[in-house]
């Protein structure tokens, strides 16, 4: 159980730093301005580039914020002792997922269900107009 702790710790701690380098706020020269030809998105591509660029950054800190959630779970439950089993069924985690993604929390049969799951979910959510955010 110590190596899979150091693991943990090591990339909770290069999630961290990833999240750090990528910082957390924008400066007023990121956002784009309708101030005319002297502002730094004054072209309408341009524009779109910005938007599109911290669109992506946003996405990137989202997804790192929840990474380092998930290793942060898996280092308590590896302190509870509760490390290496299925959150939903309670069955034995696999090794070889728990050595490929050290952060799971299910095992392989459960996580497929979940996906389909989330799937079906979407599907019902386009049928009636709705979007992601909306189910």
């Amino acid at each position: 159980m110590d190596e899979i702790r150091i693991k943990l710790e090591t990339e909770l701690r290069e999630a961290i730093g990833r999240l750090r380098q990528l910082g957390g706020g924008i400066t007023a020269e990121e956002l784009p301005g309708a101030i005319g030809d002297n502002s730094p998105c004054a072209d309408e591509v341009d524009e779109i580039q910005a938007n599109e660029s911290r669109e992506l950054g946003f996405v990137t800190r989202t997804m790192l914020v929840e990474r380092v959630n998930r290793i942060a779970d898996a280092l308590e439950r590896l302190s509870e002792g509760d490390y290496g089993v299925c959150v939903e069924c309670g069955e034995t985690i696999a090794p070889a997922r728990l050595r490929a993604l050290p952060e799971v929390q299910t095992c392989i049969r459960c996580q497929d269900r979940l996906e389909r799951l989330e799937r079906r979910m979407e599907t019902v959510g386009a049928l009636f107009g709705d979007t992601e955010e909306e189910i």
